[in-house]
């Protein structure tokens, strides 16, 4: 999936290198990571990219979270692969074009003229580069991880759709929620900080 044969006209390079260095761009350069690197149908290497952040988080997660996935009768490797691979190339996808579908139908009362849906998908994707830390088990760096992925979606959405602040927070409040406060459990690290109550 990170090795194409052509790369479409204004598309990102692909391989290993490309999805390292759109991982940092995203982190230090947000606004001009929107800017420049999300083109219109050029959502694979944003689903690349998707998928390698939830491997990273949720590997991390299996390892030093005890009980983080339900046990199997069968070996544990064979259980990391079953629930890894289950979660990574199933799950997350899914969950990507649902929340981008979600995404384009609340965009569509809030800005007028908007990018297509493939930039939608691409926002959501490169969002959650700070997630790859989201499995470390330690509160505030979870509440961090999600927080900062909701800012990053919140100005994706607010660039790619040249839109303002608060359309895009509107178009963008329900999606962050389920992405960062459920997905990568910001609201479960809130509540491990006693700043909420269960969500």
């Amino acid at each position: 999936m990170t090795t194409w044969i052509e790369n479409p006209e204004g598309g990102r390079d692909r391989g290993p290198r490309a999805l390292a260095r759109a991982w940092f761009e995203v982190l230090v350069r947000p606004r001009r990571f929107f800017r420049v690197g999300v083109s219109p149908g050029d959502q694979a290497p944003g689903l690349t990219f998707l998928v390698v952040v939830v491997c990273c988080a949720e590997t991390t997660r299996y390892v030093l979270v005890p009980d983080a996935y339900p046990a199997l009768p069968v070996s544990p490797t064979l259980a990391a692969a079953f629930w890894l691979s289950l979660v990574v190339l199933l799950v997350a996808p899914l969950a990507l074009h649902f929340t981008a579908a979600l995404q384009t139908l609340l965009l569509v009362p809030t800005v007028r003229d908007r990018a297509g849906i493939s930039q939608t998908v691409q926002v959501l994707a490169y969002s959650t580069a700070p997630c790859v830390f989201a499995g470390v088990p330690v509160p505030e760096l979870r509440v961090l991880c999600a927080g900062y992925g909701a800012l990053l979606l919140i100005l994706g959405l607010r660039i790619v759709h040249e839109t303002s602040w608060i359309r895009a927070m509107l178009a963008g409040g329900l999606p962050a929620a389920l992405v960062f406060g459920y997905g990568f459990r910001g609201f479960a690290a809130l509540g491990d900080l006693g700043l909420v109550g269960p969500l």
